[in-house]
C-alpha cells in the first residue's frame, strides 16, 4: 500500500491518496479524498490510517505500507518521539490499526516512488481547495 497526504499552506486545504494492491501488485482499492483544512503531517497520518482501514475491510492479514512521509514511518516505527500533540492521537490510532493485521511492514519511499498516491493525494487537495472557494492548482486543468 503507498500513501500519501499534503496540504496546500500547511495549513491549508489538504487531501489524502491511498493505492492499496494485493500481493501480485493488481491495484484493488484507491482513495483520493479532501479532508479540509490541515497539516501537511495531519494529512500524511490520516492517509496511512484510511488506506489500512481500506486494506482491513477487504480483507488484508499482512501488509506492507509504503509512505514518503520519513517523520510518519519513523514516528509509528518508534525511531523518533512524537513531540506535537495533535499527531499523538493520529499516531495512536495508526499504530492500533497496524497491529490488527499477523504482520506488517513500514518502508520511508522517495517521492517519485509514491507518484500515484501523490497524484490522488491532489487531487483530494483540490477538492478542499473548491471547498473553501479556492480555485485548484493549475496543473489539474486539461485542454
Amino acid at each position: 500500500m503507498y500513501t500519501d497526504g499534503g496540504a496546500r499552506g500547511n495549513p491549508g486545504p489538504a487531501g489524502i491518496g491511498v493505492v492499496l494492491m494485493d500481493a501480485d501488485g493488481t491495484v484493488v482499492g484507491e482513495i483520493a479524498r479532501g479532508i479540509g483544512r490541515t497539516t501537511n503531517n495531519v494529512a500524511e497520518y490520516t492517509a496511512m490510517i484510511e488506506g489500512l482501514k481500506l486494506a482491513l475491510d477487504k480483507g488484508f492479514e499482512g501488509i506492507d505500507v509504503y509512505s514518503d512521509s520519513k517523520l510518519v514511518v519513523m514516528q509509528l516505527g518508534g525511531d523518533w518521539k512524537i513531540k506535537n500533540e495533535g499527531l499523538r492521537g493520529l499516531a495512536v490510532e495508526a499504530r492500533r490499526l497496524l497491529n490488527r493485521f499477523r504482520d506488517f511492514q513500514l518502508s520511508h519511499v522517495p517521492r517519485e516512488q509514491n507518484a500515484e498516491a501523490d497524484r490522488l493525494a491532489n487531487q483530494g487537495m483540490d477538492v478542499a481547495a473548491l471547498d473553501e472557494g479556492e480555485p485548484p492548482d493549475q496543473t489539474t486543468f486539461f485542454t
